[in-house]
């Protein structure tokens, strides 16, 4: 997989589960735009980390990477977003969340292998 490759996906998968989460909670749709503020700067700030990632050709997924790009706040923020729009994105987008699964298992059967 080419690494920009890598990150353009990331960086589609992010916004859409920062989209799914704001649309549940923050009601958005009456607004007319896609997120409101407070989201809009949460994936601005994933975006920013993700292009800077130095780990994005050996990395999976941020959750097992041993360098932790996010600030302490926006980490917390991530995670409970991410909580929140990981189930419902089987409904919203069930390639890129079958894609995921897919890589997040053969991670963690790699994992196991090397353990042997």
């Amino acid at each position: 997989m080419q690494v920009e490759w890598k990150r353009s996906e990331e960086r589609k998968t992010v916004r859409e589960i920062v989209k799914i989460y704001c649309r549940g909670h923050h009601h958005v749709r009456e607004s007319g735009h896609e997120l409101c503020p407070d989201c809009e700067a949460i994936a601005a700030y994933a975006d920013i980390r993700i292009a800077k990632c130095p780990r994005m050709a050996a990395k999976t997924f941020c959750s097992v990477c041993p360098i932790h790009c996010y600030a302490k706040p926006q980490r917390e923020l991530i995670l409970a977003i991410m909580r929140y729009s990981g189930p419902r994105m089987l409904l919203h987008h069930p390639i890129m969340a079958i894609r995921h699964i897919l890589i997040q298992w053969r991670t963690r059967h790699g994992l196991r292998k090397r353990e042997k």
